[in-house]
């Protein structure tokens, strides 16, 4: 088990570098949202993108560990009123990230890991 970190589930992104190549993995925080898992590139409010934005964007294949269980994921970013009522369900869970938003000008992507084979998962409509 991954367990939570700051009230919320954890899992592991494998991404595939979008320079170097090599698999790249992350323990990010999620929610769900249907069948998708939904993970937050705030970087604490950063100016940047964290690294495995850049790495979805360019392949959006990628693979998550939750708790035992791997699966082969398609990520593709939330848009339009998806995205805003996704964040408003983020401010819910963890009211950390209204402040993560105030501190950047960025906008933050919400990521939506979906499992390859779902009717939602499109190929080509990476992030």
């Amino acid at each position: 088990m991954l367990g939570e970190m700051a009230g919320m589930d954890v899992l592991i992104l494998t991404t595939r570098g979008r320079r170097s190549g090599r698999s790249r993995s992350t323990c990010l925080t999620y929610f769900s949202a249907g069948d998708a898992r939904v993970v937050v590139g705030s970087f604490l409010g950063e100016p940047r993108h964290p690294a495995w934005v850049h790495n979805l964007r360019a392949q959006p294949e990628a693979e998550v560990q939750c708790r035992t269980e791997r699966s082969a994921v398609i990520a593709r970013e939330a848009t339009g009123a998806e995205r805003d009522a996704l964040w408003a369900q983020l401010v819910a869970i963890q009211p950390d990230y209204a402040q993560y938003k105030a501190n950047t000008e960025r906008l933050i992507p919400l990521v939506m890991l979906e499992p390859v084979g779902s009717r939602a998962a499109a190929p080509g409509t990476g992030p």
